[in-house]
């Protein structure tokens, strides 16, 4: 069969209200075509739906079948639109965001706050990963964004926006006698531990390229499964640390010694990431929104 979608709205409402008037009022229409258009379904599916009595209208056997899977329909369907209309007012929904340990301090958990003051109802899932598992993430379709530092290796299915730069620099407690702005040069770096990420990060393949790039290997001393896990670790006197400055801003120097390399660290970029084939939810593309503006 193939009956119009509205013949059916027309039973719904009848067969709701139990009254060709009251469904014609809240379909905002006539009594004769709601009528007509009743007589058209019953003749397509060969049965009768109503009974008209004197004060009213009864459904049939028929009719209460029908009813019965048609109510199920048509209010999936006004659940369906109403949760979209709140989602395109922005009163519910869900954004999923995939991002670095550094992307997520120095971008992210600003905007959120920002995002989250203006939309109370929308919901956030926030994943903090490697760079590598970031990605993977979103190109799974497993989150709506990508928050992530460089370097890494732009699949061709995301798109990559620069959000800032980050400058990274190295860091020892007051025990290890070193003077503020010490220029550790390759030599003298030999001479202490170092705390790195482990491997299968963004961190660790960017540092190793720098130490490459000035005669060392990049082989921690001690490694940490997190970037925020490196400060806590320096003021415990284990060794220099590689974080970005944005992470010292709030910190108590008194135990901490800001160092400089020689040659100097090269600063590297926070950059969002989105899939190419999937245009983003109202929520998500207004989150991106708010990402921006703190660039």
């Amino acid at each position: 069969m193939n009956i119009s979608y509205d013949y059916y709205r027309v039973f719904y409402y009848v067969a709701k209200y139990k009254s060709f008037t009251a469904a014609a009022k809240v379909l905002m229409n006539n009594q004769p075509n709601l009528t007509r258009m009743i007589k058209k379904l019953e003749y397509e599916l060969g049965c009768t739906l109503f009974i008209r009595q004197r004060h009213g209208i009864s459904l049939t056997p028929e009719g209460q079948k029908l009813y019965a899977h048609v109510a199920v329909a048509f209010e999936h369907i006004q659940w369906g639109e109403d949760e979209i209309a709140r989602e395109k007012s922005l009163q519910s929904g869900t954004v999923s965001v995939a991002s670095s340990e550094i992307a997520l301090h120095c971008v992210l958990l600003p905007a959120l706050k920002t995002f989250r003051s203006s939309y109370p109802g929308i919901r956030l899932r926030i994943s903090n990963l490697s760079t590598p598992q970031a990605i993977d993430v979103l190109k799974k379709g497993l989150a709506d964004l990508a928050i992530v530092t460089e370097p890494f290796e732009l699949p061709s299915d995301l798109s990559c926006m620069v959000l800032q730069p980050i400058q990274e620099v190295p860091v020892c407690s007051t025990s290890f006698s070193l003077g503020i702005g010490t220029s550790l040069k390759a030599v003298l770096l030999k001479k202490y531990p170092v705390i790195g990420l482990e491997e299968q990060t963004g961190s660790f393949s960017f540092f190793s390229d720098f130490f490459n790039e000035i005669g060392l290997p990049f082989s921690p001393d001690i490694s940490a499964a997190t970037a925020y896990q490196i400060l806590p670790m320096v003021k415990s006197d284990l060794g220099i640390g590689f974080v970005p400055i944005e992470f010292l801003k709030k910190e108590d120097m008194a135990d901490l010694v800001i160092l400089q390399m020689d040659p100097p660290i090269p600063p590297r970029n926070i950059c969002i990431l989105k899939r190419r084939d999937m245009p983003l939810s109202v929520a998500a593309g207004e989150l991106e929104k708010v990402i921006m503006q703190k660039k």
